[in-house]
Parts: structure tokens; sequence; C-alpha cells
């Protein structure tokens, strides 16, 4: 039996300038990945399924199912309409788009650009031109985002399965045993209640271990 193929990350490019996506289409594709290039932020979040104006409402195709799926971000920091960080920002503000990883390029070398763009959720800055080194770095966001969704949809399988567990057992049971479980229950709360209510904590202070009347 022959192993398992490892599965192949989609990555959305984002640069206005026809040479750097280019470059970079090219780097990605040499490292086995699937590329999708577009020249603006506002492509890529109609790529992407998201309004522009709204980015917790997606966009649904006409066939019925949401766009292909993405598993990491590229995008230029400078360019005009929307930049870089104002994709970023959009993306980590959109419910179902939050947990993609996202990258930025800059030709420029900004300290407090950098910091802003990793603050804002960016999980890395790469100084172009970009080089093989650079995105070979990119796999580990992907694997870990990847593992991240396996994770979450294996706690809400567990979720709906333990559900149905227990909506199985009260079924099962006789209606007489549910009926003395429900008496018992109501009995605990006015014994608890009644308790609560005599509590000499409640009508008396406690001042270093001494009682005051």
């Amino acid at each position: 039996m022959g192993m398992a193929a490892e599965p192949r990350f989609h990555v959305l490019a984002v640069d206005d300038s026809l040479i750097d996506r280019k470059l970079i289409e090219k780097l990605l594709k040499n490292s086995s990945y699937q590329v999708t290039t577009v020249d603006s932020g506002s492509k890529a979040l109609e790529f992407l399924g998201l309004h522009e104006n709204d980015p917790n409402t997606p966009f649904v195709s006409p066939n019925g199912h949401q766009e292909v799926e993405v598993n990491l971000i590229i995008t230029d920091y400078c360019m005009p309409g929307m930049t870089g960080y104002d994709l970023l920002k959009k993306i980590k503000e959109s419910s179902s788009l939050r947990d993609i990883p996202v990258v930025i390029m800059s030709s420029e070398n900004v300290p407090s650009r950098i910091n802003r763009c990793l603050e804002e959720g960016a999980e890395e800055f790469f100084l172009k031109p970009v080089q093989i080194a650079d995105v070979k770095r990119l796999k580990p966001h992907m694997m870990k985002a990847k593992n991240k969704d396996h994770e979450q949809e294996n706690q809400e399988k567990q979720d709906v399965v333990s559900e149905e567990s227990e909506k199985s057992e009260a079924e099962s049971q006789p209606p007489q045993q549910q009926q003395q479980q429900q008496q018992s229950s109501n009995n605990n709360n006015k014994r608890k209640a009644l308790e609560e209510g005599l509590s000499p904590d409640r009508t008396r202070r406690r001042y270093s271990g001494l009682t005051v009347v």
C-alpha cells in the first residue's frame, strides 16, 4: 500500500507589481504550492468570498458553495487603494477567515511598519525580493492552521456525540425514574435554599475569630 499523498497547500499572492507577482508565483510553484495571484486587496477579498465593506458577510457563489479554500495569504504592503495592512485587518476581522495565516512583503525595511503588521496578526514580514529561504518558512504556518482546523472539527464531532449519548440515555430511562430524579433535584434545591437562609454567616459578622452579636 502506497503512502498517502501530502496535502497540496493553496497560497493566495497579492501584489500590484506584475514583476513581483510573477516572481512570488514562480517561487511558490517551485515549492509545489497551488498558487492564485491577484493585483489588489479588493480582488483578494473578492476571491476569498468577502464583501469589502462587510468582512463578516461571506459571498456565496451561484452554485451555493463558498469560494475555494486558501491555506495562506502573502501580500505586498504598499499597494494603491487597499494596502497590505488594510487587507490583513479585514481578514483578521472576519469570523470565517481570521485563522488563515497572512504574510506581509515589502521592499522597505521600516521597523514600525513591521511591528504594526505583526501586532495585527501577520505571521511573517518578508523583505523583497523574496527568496526561496523565505518561502520555506511558510509551510509551518500552514501546517499549524491545518492542524487547528482538524482539532476544531474533532472537538465539534465529540460534542455532537456526547449530546446524542446524553439524550439517548435520558430517553431510555422509565418515566417513573425520570420523575423521581426531577423530584429529588427539586428537594435538594429547596434544602439548599433553606440552609442558606438559616446560615449564621448571613446574619452575623466575624472579626478576627470573634463573633459580634
